[in-house]
């Protein structure tokens, strides 16, 4: 017997962050954070280095490095992260963009 499709419950309006209820600073700092963390992980990830390694890199306690080599966003502040770019040999930027305004019909 061939199984039913799921029905849609929920139509994103493309940020699952703004579904989710976060504020715009909020949803923004979220996105920062994981693109810092993302970026961070994969240059960890190309230089193959092990938390012993990353211990001694980051200046950093061994749960520390743990939660980071986890994704555990949570657990990590932004500032963090760019000092961990930094220790990386990484640079950051931030780019700072007005908002679009929306049309509306009169």
């Amino acid at each position: 017997m061939p199984r039913k499709a799921s029905a849609v419950t929920h139509v994103t309006r493309g940020d699952v962050f703004d579904d989710l209820g976060f504020t715009r600073s909020e949803s923004t700092a979220l996105k920062i954070k994981a693109d810092l963390l993302d970026a961070v992980r994969k240059e960890i990830e190309r230089k193959r280095y092990s938390q012993r390694e990353l211990i001694a890199i980051l200046d950093e306690y061994q749960p520390a490095v743990s939660n980071l080599m986890r994704g555990r966003i949570t657990q990590i502040s932004i500032e963090k992260l760019l000092r961990y770019s930094d220790c990386l040999g990484m640079r950051a930027t931030l780019k700072v963009l007005p908002t679009r305004k929306v049309a509306t019909a009169a």
